[in-house]
């Protein structure tokens, strides 16, 4: 066999993640390679951890992106925070909160299940009544954003039942990071972590966190050492820094020209505005969503925990979701995506997710799906959806 260059096909993302990616980044990442322990990379890291904090809405000094894709955030919280035999809450309303009982687990820690319907947020009286029941749980762990159904829980409230109850608190904000409200200090959130393929639109592989000085503290308090040497936090700061002047140590070749990537698009939230960026989000759902109910098309999740981000479409009776999916991919070079689990065959998850965020989205995904749905002889009413969607969009 001889091998040829590849040439990826130009798609339209509109999937749970990634989205498109801006030309601004893919040329970031074109620049070129420099040492990992240049001068001039030490200088962009450090405007680089300036741009995630920006972007968390904290002044935590322990923030960096993990060199590795999104689910490496996830397990650097856990496996620095728990140890052996500590017990973690853990708020179960979707996939990732499953995933999060996994990382306890084999952190040896024991998890203490709150189960909540997929589609429902973390419910607030649940984790009361928990935290109350087990004195001196070591965490609380619970999904902002979930991206298996498309809803949104009280982070604040979450986050403020912890500290009042003496737990650290766990985070994912995998989909809500530069997609809506964020707001790390003002939540009082303990341990963070995102990816960049979502509402930053950058390539992904890495993964920003932010641990505050409780959340370090517990670190440094370990009786036991971090089970994963590359995702130990005592040592990958010493290559990061931590805020003195003192030279950086070798832990591991950083991904170069990803880090330039997550730099452009930073820059790039932080030209908009980060309440720009929120509102954007907003807007361009709300449209969607407009259109999708003129069409007589349902959305799974109650309007008051619906993520601007991602929107878990319900399949209307008797239409071949699959079959939906894979012909918009062929036809139009729209990709959308599957329910997963619980919700497999029943809903699409249609993400509107930074660079993928526009009117342009809007209208042209509301277009192609009425097309579809109009084949597939769904009962739906036709000719109203992008009108209904530009109303929001451009009316006054």
């Amino acid at each position: 066999m001889t091998a040829k260059s590849f040439n990826p096909p130009v798609r339209v993302l509109m999937g749970p993640g990634p989205s498109d990616v801006h030309p601004r980044v893919l040329s970031a990442m074109a620049r070129p390679t420099i040492g990992h322990l240049d001068p001039a990379f030490v200088g962009m890291m450090d405007e680089l951890k300036d741009l995630i904090r920006y972007t968390f809405q904290t002044e935590n000094q322990l923030t960096i992106p993990v060199s590795a894709p999104g689910s490496s955030g996830m397990e650097a919280c856990f496996v620095n925070l728990v140890e052996p035999g500590d017990s973690v809450i853990v708020c179960r309303n979707g996939v990732f909160g499953m995933r999060m009982t996994e990382n306890v687990e084999r952190c040896g820690g024991m998890p203490i299940l709150i189960d909540d319907d997929w589609g429902k947020p973390v419910d607030l009286n649940k984790v009361e009544e928990a935290l109350k029941a087990n004195p001196g749980v070591k965490a609380l762990a619970f999904v902002h954003a979930e991206t298996s159904t498309g809803v949104r829980s009280d982070a604040a409230a979450l986050c403020a039942l912890a500290q009042e109850h003496g737990a650290l608190s766990i985070v994912d904000t995998v989909t809500s990071l530069g997609g809506l409200p964020v707001e790390v200090d003002k939540w009082g959130a303990d341990a963070v972590y995102s990816g960049t393929q979502k509402c930053i639109s950058c390539p992904p592989g890495l993964s920003p966190v932010t641990f505050n000085e409780r959340a370090a503290e517990a670190v440094k308090a370990r009786k036991t050492k971090v089970q994963s040497w590359f995702l130990d936090m005592s040592l990958v700061m010493s290559y990061w820094g931590d805020g003195d002047s003192g030279a950086r140590s070798y832990h591991h070749t950083a991904p170069i020209n990803a880090l330039y990537g997550l730099h452009e698009a930073l820059v790039m939230v932080q030209e908009e505005g980060i309440e720009n960026a929120w509102a954007r989000h907003a807007k361009n759902h709300d449209a969607f969503r407009a259109g999708l109910e003129a069409m007589g098309v349902g959305l799974l999740v109650d309007k008051e925990y619906r993520l601007p981000s991602l929107n878990t479409v319900l399949v209307p009776d008797g239409v071949d979701e699959a079959a939906v999916r894979t012909t918009l991919l062929q036809r139009y070079n729209l990709e959308i995506g599957a329910g997963l689990g619980a919700l497999a065959g029943k809903v699409w998850r249609i993400g509107m997710m930074g660079t993928s965020s526009t009117p342009h989205h809007v209208t042209h995904c509301l277009s192609a799906l009425e097309g579809m749905l109009s084949e597939f002889q769904a009962d739906i009413t036709t000719g109203v959806a992008t009108g209904a969607a530009e109303a929001v969009l451009f009316g006054d």
